[in-house]
């Protein structure tokens, strides 16, 4: 499968960045087959290629179900970097945008993009749509809602990120030591900035809509902690300052976790009274993380329980996705 696609994907990528054979830009939507693509094609709507890159895993999957007009290739279940990269190569148009299979853009998003694209200095690598993240009427919003909101604020994330090819092309894409869709889109843009070329936001909306992702959702999110380790090695400590982030909570997990695993240890033969103060200060960071997670929500029950036993796991588990991705990075390994 790998050998096909490198065929089929091969021609494209030899074509001369400035050739404009075509439309100006070619939508690249990377999917793992949820529902919502179908929302997000819909949206874009008739007029640019669209290339919708099937990042499923195996063989023998059932189609995509999208228009005849849209053009779907396979990445093989790489993740959403390697994804991309299909679908950039793939295209021969001057620009390429980004867009992830769960969002939705808005009316006259094509029209739009197009007056973002139009006039822009060759310096100018890339151009980000302005993301608005609808949240419940008439209640707080959760904790995984809240988490969801702050992509509004994000810069440079691919949820609806077009870049000039040659940009693309000077930075070598995205970096598909990347496993998820984490830092991946962070990690380019320093790139391309490196590369000489300046970022900038367009006028376009998309919306991304909130999703219930389960019980555990806040505990997978970690797995970020891994991609994080890979951003302070490519981009060194200020990585964090030069995106617009901010410091995060590893620091405080990694305390918590110490000292839980320093109660039990303790608590394992006759050093009580270090085992007691150990064991109060897990409890004391525990429940002013939960605290924190609790008191701007909505407060419920359901909600509450959720809280109070993810905080309780999300320190150690962050911890560990940490310690995954500083051994991937020191062994060359995939994280």
């Amino acid at each position: 499968m790998t050998t096909e696609l490198t065929r089929e994907t091969n021609p494209a990528s030899t074509k001369e960045p400035h050739q404009e054979a075509g439309p100006a830009v070619t939508v690249v939507i990377p999917t793992i087959g949820r529902e919502s693509l179908a929302a997000t094609l819909a949206a874009v709507g008739p007029g640019p290629e669209i290339v919708v890159v099937d990042d499923r895993p195996g063989d023998g999957l059932e189609p995509l179900p999208v228009p005849g007009r849209v053009r779907v290739l396979r990445s093989g279940g790489r993740g959403p970097a390697a994804a991309r990269n299909v679908g950039w190569r793939a295209a021969a148009t001057p620009w390429v945008v980004f867009l992830d299979d769960d969002v939705v853009p808005g009316p006259g998003w094509v029209r739009t993009l197009t007056e973002d694209l139009a006039r822009l200095p060759q310096d100018v690598g890339g151009s980000q749509g302005r993301l608005e993240v609808p949240l419940p009427p008439g209640r707080r919003p959760t904790d995984a809602e809240r988490n969801t909101a702050g992509l509004a604020g994000a810069d440079w994330i691919t949820a609806d990120m077009a870049y000039r090819r040659t940009a693309l092309e000077a930075a070598g894409g995205f970096d598909e030591r990347f496993p998820g869709a984490y830092r991946e889109d962070a990690d380019l843009a320093l790139r391309v900035e490196r590369a000489g070329f300046s970022l900038v936001k367009g006028e376009r909306l998309t919306r991304h809509p909130v999703r219930d992702d389960g019980f555990w959702s806040s505990v997978r999110f970690q797995r970020g902690n891994a991609s994080d380790a890979l951003m302070r090695h490519l981009h060194g400590p200020g990585w964090r300052a030069a995106i617009g982030g901010h410091g995060g909570r590893l620091g405080r997990h990694a305390l918590t976790t110490g000292m839980g695993l320093l109660a039990l240890a303790a608590a394992g033969g006759r050093r009580r009274r270090l085992a007691a103060v150990a064991g109060l200060a897990w409890l004391g960071l525990t429940a002013e993380f939960a605290r924190v997670r609790i008191a701007p929500g909505p407060r419920t029950p359901e909600e509450i329980a959720r809280m109070a036993v993810t905080s309780v796991v999300i320190p150690p588990v962050a911890c560990a996705h940490r310690i995954r991705g500083e051994i991937a990075v020191r062994t060359g390994r995939r994280s």
